[in-house]
């Protein structure tokens, strides 16, 4: 995987390392932590998910505020920052028409909160392992509780040689890794962010609620969530897809809160994804699948979307125009509309949704 890092500032100023890689639809990723983006590229944790971002879309991803390449002495750290940054980030990439997000896990609200304010430059959302609402907002004392401790201690250990006070995250999040995986974790947590960053975005994280803006979402939403998941809980991700107008949900049979690539639910979330992202939506609310169309009304779908004329498509794709008008045909008929400029309109319109 080839990636080029760069640098932007949010608007308060903070610099966000951020990355580029592959080539394809835009998909941006919010910041979930901890991350680094040179080292992720060859971890045994992180790297088979950057492959496969990689290899179908044009991916952006970038460094949390006091985390990796990003600043990592900040005084503001919170909720309403990281929908900014994602925000510069996007701006940075020149990426001006609707991208999909991809939430993973506390990336998830901030998706959430960026789509529901600005719905013209998201078509989709991908959401993995997140929720709406952080523990402290669950009105479960125990529970509370618990995280807090757990938070505690990592704080406080957060620095020292023994890694066994980070471990209460990293097997928190791949209690099914390697000795090797675990290790690379562990060593992740020390290099890409200091124990009061640790603790502050921790607490930061247990008060964040998107709950109230979930029915704002009106774009498709694919939610997939590991059943077994010890950081969010599974019942946590299936509220949030309930709450959202347009979403469809994905049980992943899985204890890693990050799945590994030996796993079956690694398979079942690429081949989640690539359904997901395969669609058309069609006239009537229904979608229509691109596997579904032949290779050549692919082809001419593309082109019909920069609104290239039926002479045009013809001439770039070595086509007679009678060739052309068949495969519109065709694709007007399974897209449930009548015209061709009835098909640019209603293509332009589900790319803004």
């Amino acid at each position: 995987m080839t990636q080029r890092v760069r640098f932007t500032r949010s608007k308060d100023g903070t610099a966000l390392g951020w990355a580029s890689s592959g080539e394809g639809p835009p998909m941006v990723k919010t910041a979930n932590c901890p991350t680094h983006l040179e080292m992720d590229p060859q971890s045994p944790v992180w790297s088979h998910w950057l492959r496969f971002f990689s290899d179908h879309f044009h991916f952006v991803r970038y460094d949390e505020r006091g985390c990796g390449l990003s600043d990592r002495e900040v005084d503001d750290l919170s909720f309403e920052r990281w929908v900014e940054d994602l925000e510069a980030v996007i701006d940075a990439a020149g990426i001006d028409g609707p991208m999909t997000l991809l939430g993973i896990s506390k990336g998830a609200s901030t998706a959430i909160a960026f789509a529901s304010r600005y719905p013209e430059r998201v078509s989709r959302i991908i959401i993995y392992a997140g929720d709406a609402q952080g523990w402290a907002a669950r009105g479960d004392p125990q529970a509370a509780q618990f995280y807090q401790s757990i938070s505690n201690l990592v704080a406080l250990g957060w620095e020292l040689e023994n890694p066994v006070f980070r471990e209460l995250l990293t097997k928190r999040y791949i209690p099914n890794g390697s000795e090797e995986q675990i290790g690379w974790y562990n060593d992740l947590c020390l290099r890409t962010m200091s124990a009061a960053t640790v603790e502050r975005i921790m607490k930061e994280r247990a008060d964040v609620d998107v709950r109230a803006l979930l029915a704002r979402v009106a774009m498709p939403v694919l939610v997939m969530h590991p059943n077994m998941d010890e950081v969010v809980p599974f019942e946590e991700g299936r509220l949030l897809a309930s709450g959202l107008p347009d979403a469809e949900f994905v049980e992943l049979h899985s204890r890693n809160h990050i799945i590994l690539q030996d796993e079956p639910a690694w398979r079942r979330f690429k081949e989640a994804v690539l359904d997901f992202m395969d669609r058309i939506p069609a006239a009537g609310g229904s979608e229509v699948a691109l596997t579904r169309l032949s290779r050549r009304e692919r082809e001419v779908v593309g082109l019909i979307c920069e609104a290239k004329s039926n002479p045009e498509i013809a001439s770039l794709l070595g086509l007679s125009e009678r060739t052309v008008r068949n495969h519109a045909s065709n694709l007007f008929r399974k897209l449930g509309v009548k015209s061709r400029a009835e098909a640019i309109l209603h293509l332009h319109g589900a790319s803004r949704r």
